[in-house]
């Protein structure tokens, strides 16, 4: 018989040479985005921390959701968008994905799938395949598909319609092609995924990612998803000028 308390290691059953757990821009919860445009909330992914995430940066409106893939660490969290249904008066919220996104939600959620919370409380979602090109009143919404292993994940370019504002979302993906790199083109804020240094199988590593990065040339571009190999403080001094490494609770304004 034994106990044992938690030491605050950032990974199950793993060492943590390399990494300063004194920093708090180290503790990593996994990877989503919170987009504003025009007063229209949209919520990019839901994992399992969503709930703590939408505590922790006062989350208090989603008007719309975007699933980019189905993945544990970007699904399992939506059943917490009950409390937004709510906040929608009782009507359910709408879920955009691809084919196969919605076809994982059914699976999973099949209690949400209606058009209005069977009680106070409850989930609803009204799933939508999401086209080449999302108009919203707040803006419009550009969408890729970039490959991640077996699978292919949504990746998101954001305009707003005021002010022209445009931000870029691609996570989760082993290579940004041609295509891609040309949608994003001229944005304001490119995010990247850039997993790990050394090579991964499905996501780029922070040499594929800064490579990238480069070639889209953003004023500003951040790298997201990243593991605990990834100390924060060693490897912003080591970027070039207008590339940084997010953290959580990172808000950035335009």
């Amino acid at each position: 018989m034994g106990t044992g308390t938690s030491q605050g290691v950032p990974m199950i059953a793993h060492d943590h040479d390399g990494i300063d757990l004194q920093n708090p821009k180290n503790w990593r919860s996994r990877s989503s985005i919170h987009v504003i445009m025009d007063g229209c909330h949209i919520q990019v992914d839901a994992a399992q921390e969503f709930r703590l995430q939408c505590i922790k940066n006062n989350i208090r409106q989603i008007d719309n959701f975007i699933l980019t893939h189905s993945h544990a660490d970007h699904i399992l969290g939506m059943d917490d968008l009950r409390r937004f249904c709510d906040l929608l008066g009782g009507n359910s919220m709408p879920i955009y994905s691809t084919e196969l996104g919605l076809s994982r939600v059914q699976e999973i959620f099949p209690y949400a799938i209606r058009d209005k919370p069977e009680f106070r409380g409850y989930p609803a979602f009204q799933l939508k395949e999401i086209p080449t090109l999302l108009e919203l009143d707040a803006g419009r919404i550009y969408t890729t598909l970039l490959p991640h292993g077996r699978m292919q994940v949504l990746g998101l370019v954001f305009e707003e319609r005021s002010s022209g504002k445009k931000i870029v979302y691609y996570t989760d993906c082993k290579v940004v092609g041609p295509e891609q790199r040309e949608l994003a083109r001229g944005a304001d804020i490119v995010i990247l995924d850039a997993l790990r240094p050394n090579p991964h199988p499905t996501h780029m590593s922070v040499e594929e990612a800064l490579e990238t990065a480069l070639d889209i040339g953003a004023r500003q571009t951040y790298f997201t998803h990243m593991t605990f190999m990834v100390d924060h403080e060693t490897y912003s001094r080591q970027l070039p000028q207008g590339v940084f490494l997010a953290y959580d609770g990172l808000r950035i304004s335009l």
